[in-house]
């Protein structure tokens, strides 16, 4: 079972029927279950804790440090970013305070605005500076969301689309929760009212023996590439999927696994599988076809959870017990522990 310990089918379920599920994601201040800090929970994004002086209650604070400096790990140079599940984000040397908790934070393809969760449980975008928040979508009463992604794809060079448009896709995938029922949903980059994406086949069905993708226990959502494809976990079936719905609908199944991340340009999949007590980072080709996996991590003496993708996709990072580590894409080198911070990593387009 992959995440050893922590992603269980059955925890999962009892988690997500709790109060506390609010929190789903592992971008919490400690290294405990995803979701394990309350709304409004403390917690440091850097040493001491504190947000750089002069910081305002609505956010927008923080500036790099003279000569491009890293702040525990972070830079303009290495776009790592770390949030913790608390005010501040950890990003371009410095840390950042966004006046409201940040939980699950991830980029717009352009890099020029965020999507997190707030303390509130709802879904914001905001610029990187922390200024310029807007909710997108309120989670109803009773109902979890966890781990947002940027779903773009630019319009179709076939001229398939419709006249004049010059996306396809901008929307904002995440995973809801509620009553037990895991399941993904979308709303657009600009708001509005959330729908339930259900994963499909065009391939699938009864006549061809090719079984249509779960419609439920769907969550940890992440899009990449051209297209816009969206790599999932089912959870019940501890298995990722790659999801495409640019030309047609066409979903399949990568593989026992986890919390996957799909690279830049969408043509490998980085997923997360417990292999002899600890959770490993697995790589392979989004290519149904292409089932060779390399794990990227075999000498594992701790677990790496939570990858997250370099924009020149060479690089992955994850988090540790310890910190957060990062590990060449193509498996050519140990993981190097770069950052202290306990939180959930990613990178800025």
């Amino acid at each position: 079972m992959s995440v050893r310990n922590r992603f269980g089918t059955a925890a999962a379920i009892a988690l997500m029927t709790t109060a506390s599920a609010v929190l789903l994601s592992a971008c919490g201040p400690d290294n405990s279950d995803p979701g394990s800090a309350a709304p409004g929970a403390t917690g440091t994004a850097a040493p001491g804790g504190t947000a750089p002086a002069g910081a305002a209650p609505g956010g927008g604070s923080g500036s790099p440090a003279p000569g491009g400096k890293e702040v525990n790990g972070t830079s303009a140079a290495n776009h790592l970013a770390i949030s913790t599940g608390t005010r501040t984000v950890a990003m371009n040397g410095t840390t950042v305070d966004f006046g409201t908790v940040v939980r699950d934070l991830a980029w717009s393809p352009d890099g020029k605005q965020v999507v997190f969760v707030d303390g509130s449980g709802n879904l914001v975008t905001a610029a990187p500076d922390g200024n310029g928040k807007s909710t997108l979508a309120k989670a109803p009463a009773g109902e979890a969301w966890s781990h947002p992604t940027w779903q773009h794809a630019a319009k179709d060079p076939s001229g398939n689309d419709v006249p004049g448009a010059t996306e396809r896709f901008n929307n904002i995938v995440f995973a809801s929760a509620k009553g037990g029922l895991l399941q993904l949903e979308s709303v657009p980059a600009k708001g509005g009212t959330p729908q339930v994406l259900t994963p499909s086949s065009s391939e699938g069905g009864t006549d061809n023996g090719i079984p249509q993708p779960p419609k439920t226990g769907n969550t940890w959502a992440n899009a990449g590439g051209r297209q816009g494809s969206v790599a999932y976990a089912n959870t019940p079936a501890d298995e990722v999927y790659v999801y495409d719905d640019y030309i047609r609908p066409n979903t399949h199944d990568i593989g026992k696994g986890s919390q996957p991340a799909l690279s830049p340009d969408g043509g490998h999949v980085v997923f997360v599988r417990s292999v002899n007590g600890h959770d490993h980072l697995f790589s392979r080709s989004t290519d149904y076809q292409q089932k060779t996996e390399t794990d990227l991590t075999p000498a594992a003496a701790t677990d790496y959870t939570e990858p997250a993708w370099s924009p020149d996709g060479r690089t992955l990072a994850a988090r540790t017990p310890d910190g957060v580590s990062t590990v060449p894409a193509d498996g050519s080198a140990a993981p190097t522990r770069v950052s202290t911070i306990k939180g959930l990593p990613s990178y800025r387009p």
